[in-house]
């Protein structure tokens, strides 16, 4: 049995989404790229690549990654690129999006020879949470303006719109993209392709799928472009759980667990978004609020019910704990880092990576 705390990806649960995307792919005509700033796994690219066309990403070392581990086509985006950094993006990248035309002129010569492309914020997005919406007032994710947009539309050769997070309606995604193309549509006309980013839920139970694809079809083909989509979430949602340890129980006014594992450590969005972690449904008569071993107070996961009384040694199972975890774990109060373990399709459970000290003490200085 593994150690717990681990990190367990199911190649059977990914393999579910995969096959959505790939239904996508062949029905719309849109590629999809996996978005490694969610899931940066690559023991389990192998799969993926399979029913992906490449990666995006937000950094020189997500590029890297995307370029030596991931088959097809490799993005390059960030908020900001340096001078010292730059050369070895443009090295590891099919195309490079820039953030604003000021970054595009400070790089115009260097990427002359590379397919270059412009973020454009349509300021309207889907997110509930102001920290996580690309058009919040004053955002500096991406251009705005179409006029200055036409000044460089000559030396680019697409867009990408970055506007949905975690948006599971077709009719808001529909409705947002009639505003971008009445915005934008008279310059989406002068490129070859665009991106629509992530953050659609389309790989989610009831999501209209035909709807949707026959959507980026038409929208394709009014437009004579290349669609792209840059599916994170979406790619990998419900494929994976962390396995945790009781450690101790106490009661504190309610019943209390401490388990092997910290939020901050291991599900950092969890405290960012102020949310509860997801355990398989139980309506038992036993109520506990499970908690992180880090110093922090509201290291707390959340609270469950079961049926039965916990006892120290018992395992608990976080579900759907793959975005935005294994790419956020940090080693804060020193917390052993949760091992990575995959399922594979034939059930056989494969560790993959353990952390230990030497990552610790290697991590700082």
């Amino acid at each position: 049995m593994i150690k717990t705390p681990y990190y367990l990806i199911d190649k059977a649960a990914l393999l579910k989404n995969l096959e959505k995307i790939a239904y996508v792919r062949q029905q719309s005509g849109a590629k999809s790229l996996l978005a490694l700033k969610c899931f940066a796994t690559w023991s389990v690219f192998d799969l993926m690549q399979d029913y992906m066309d490449g990666t995006t990403s937000s950094s020189l070392y997500e590029v890297k990654l995307g370029k030596t581990k991931f088959q097809g086509e490799t993005h390059a985006y960030s908020v900001a690129y340096s001078d010292d950094e730059i050369v070895e993006v443009l090295e590891h990248s099919d195309k490079i999006i820039f953030n604003s035309i000021g970054q595009f002129n400070r790089f115009k010569e260097a990427s002359q020879d590379k397919t270059r492309g412009l973020r454009v914020n349509p300021q309207v997005s889907t997110s509930e949470f102001l920290i996580a919406d690309p058009a919040r007032p004053f955002s500096r994710l991406g251009e705005w303006d179409p006029e200055k947009i036409a000044t460089v539309i000559n030396d680019i050769s697409g867009f990408m719109f970055h506007n949905n997070c975690e948006n599971n309606s077709f009719e808001r995604f529909d409705e947002m993209l009639t505003l971008i193309e009445e915005r934008f549509g008279h310059l989406i006309q002068k490129v070859q392709w665009v991106s629509l980013g992530g953050g659609i839920h389309f790989t989610g139970e009831g999501y209209p799928i035909d709807k949707f694809c026959q959507r980026l079809k038409h929208f394709a083909e009014q437009y004579g472009i290349q669609v792209y989509l840059e599916p994170g979430e979406a790619s990998i949602t419900k494929s994976t759980t962390l396995e945790v340890t009781v450690l101790d129980t106490l009661f504190n006014g309610k019943n209390l667990a401490v388990v092997d594992s910290s939020i901050e450590a291991h599900m950092l969005d969890l405290l960012i978004y102020r949310e509860n972690a997801k355990m398989a449904p139980c309506d038992g008569e036993h109520e506990y609020m499970i908690c992180g071993k880090s110093c922090l107070a509201g290291d707390i996961f959340g609270e469950f019910k079961f049926n039965k009384a916990l006892q120290v040694g018992d395992r608990l199972s976080f579900q759907d704990a793959a975005g935005y975890t294994m790419v956020k774990k940090n080693w804060f109060n020193g917390v052993k880092m949760p091992s990575i373990a995959i399922r594979q399709l034939d059930g056989s459970i494969e560790l993959v990576r353990e952390f230990g000290y030497n990552d610790f003490e290697q991590n700082l200085s």
